[in-house]
């Protein structure tokens, strides 16, 4: 083992920055695990925190990306979560083992403003990472730390959803396919609304038992009252915010829940409270989640043997191909392999 690395860094903000440097090889300190990356996942956040930092203050160089699956190469003082060799993944958290959250200033995240995993080696504290699960490669396993577990929260941690429940799904971006797959293991009814006839078909093969076109049905959520029997959904996770909440508010069952996870077209929520009112509905922002949820996640993960949506994979060399595969939009999640031996 040499002392050098390769890392992806941004000197200041902006994609256009992002540029492959070498590094010293971190050293786990006491407490921590020295993790060779072998697959790190990207998110939109990953994006936003590298144009304008989305709040946070990173000091530079800085390493973007929360998401990553590795090997415990090797283990600081203390350490007995892992040994050498296990397979990991990372929280995206910090410090969340369990219980209600704390504010994000006592519990800052992963890929800003706390250092990144996009590269070659990363130290980490120990109590950051949880096992991979036995049944994915590492590419795989990269995509549960943020879309997964944000899916699993929303749904089964804090929805407890049940077998025959309806679940609408908006989109076909990775916390929506990672949703389509644990509501059907579950064996709750899945709507997906997207865009077109073959996500549609795609998210049916996935265990989706519908799928409305908003581009043929914007007023999707009259299409979701017609295949509930004019019930609603209990379930509905919100991806879009401003004017699309109305239709979910409409959309929702009596004492249903929307579960506030993306504001893809509007940092904004309107609506009426009428219709909330009405439908005495539960509305619940979904922020990811702890590491005891991840590590329930994983085993239900090997259990059902899900596998996750990959929609592109691109080599260490070829990162910013890969955020612009992400950025144009993706079927699922896009992954750089780090390490492929």
């Amino acid at each position: 083992m040499t002392d050098a690395m390769k890392r992806w860094e941004i000197p200041s903000f902006g994609l256009d920055k992002l540029r492959l440097a070498a590094a010293p090889r971190p050293q786990p300190k006491a407490g921590e695990i020295l993790v060779r990356v072998e697959a790190v996942s990207l998110n939109y956040r990953d994006t936003q925190v590298i144009e304008n930092g989305m709040t946070a203050t990173l000091e530079f160089p800085f390493v973007p990306t929360s998401d990553m699956a590795g090997t415990v190469v090797a283990v600081g003082e203390g350490v007995n979560r892992f040994a050498v060799g296990d397979r990991v993944i990372s929280t995206y958290i910090s410090g969340w083992t369990d219980g209600a959250p704390r504010s994000w200033a006592e519990m800052p995240t992963q890929g800003g403003p706390i250092p990144g995993m996009l590269a070659e080696y990363v130290a980490t504290p120990a109590d950051w990472c949880v096992r991979a699960p036995k049944s994915l490669d590492a590419a795989e396993a990269s995509t549960l730390p943020i879309a997964a577990l944000t899916a699993w929260m929303a749904l089964i941690e804090l929805g407890q959803l049940r077998a025959g429940q309806t679940v609408v799904v908006q989109g076909t971006g990775g916390v929506s396919l990672f949703a389509i797959q644990l509501a059907a293991a579950a064996g709750a009814k899945v709507i997906v609304t997207t865009t077109s006839e073959n996500k549609i078909a795609r998210a049916i093969e996935l265990g989706a038992t519908h799928g409305i076109n908003r581009n043929t049905e914007p007023d999707w959520h009259v299409a979701v009252r017609d295949l509930t029997g004019g019930r609603g959904a209990e379930h509905i996770l919100e991806m879009a915010g401003g004017e699309n909440l109305r239709r979910s508010l409409e959309a929702v069952a009596p004492g249903g829940r929307i579960s506030i996870i993306g504001l893809l077209e509007s940092d904004e929520l309107n609506s009426s409270i009428m219709p909330l009112l009405g439908s005495r509905a539960s509305l619940v922002a979904v922020a990811v989640g702890h590491r005891r949820a991840l590590e329930d996640l994983v085993r239900m993960i090997d259990h059902h043997d899900i596998k996750p949506v990959i929609d592109g994979r691109y080599t260490f060399d070829q990162a910013p191909e890969a955020f612009a595969h992400l950025n144009r939009g993706a079927f699922g999640k896009v992954v750089i392999d780090v390490a492929t031996a």
